[in-house]
């Protein structure tokens, strides 16, 4: 089992060691059932609906709040895996890449979709690793129905599913 590094800071209050521990697990599952057997560092950002507003404005032109943000390192197509070859070579871990979440919007969208705030924040954890290994979801056929399928075989693991 590769000893992946998760990396979380907070700019809002609240992101005790329970929410850190339970985001770390979340994503190394998201990882493993992935079949990601390099070891990876993911950065996480848990911020506020102004935080993610400022990184959209900021990273990718957007003038909106969002839910969460994922910033890949590599390239990869889905189901393409980093390779020893892309780790560096100070840390030995792959920089996977970053994601930005913001709690507002897991609180807003956990009461509008009827679930807890815990299923919101590993759901969108688990959106944001599989953008980081090549996923999207631009299309409304094919590539999203496989990035949908990834994240519910992903959420069934943790024990979250619908």
């Amino acid at each position: 089992m590769p000893k992946h590094e998760i990396i979380i800071s907070a700019d809002v209050p609240g992101v005790d060691e329970g929410l850190r521990s339970f985001l770390r697990k979340v994503i190394r599952t998201a990882l493993e059932v992935e079949g990601v057997d390099t070891p990876c560092e993911v950065n996480v950002l848990v911020t506020n609906d102004a935080g993610i507003h400022r990184v959209n404005l900021d990273m990718r032109g957007v003038d909106a709040p969002t839910d969460v943000l994922s910033f890949p390192m590599f390239d990869l197509q889905p189901g393409d895996k980093p390779t020893e070859e892309d780790a560096d070579p100070a840390t030995g871990l792959v920089p996977l890449g970053d994601m930005c979440i913001s709690l507002e919007r897991v609180h807003a969208q956990a009461k509008e979709y009827g679930h807890s705030n815990r299923r919101e924040l590993a759901y969108l954890a688990v959106h944001s690793v599989l953008h980081l290994l090549g996923y999207d979801h631009l299309d409304e056929g094919p590539m999203k129905a496989r990035m949908r399928e990834r994240e519910e075989a992903i959420m069934a693991e943790l024990g979250l599913e619908r």
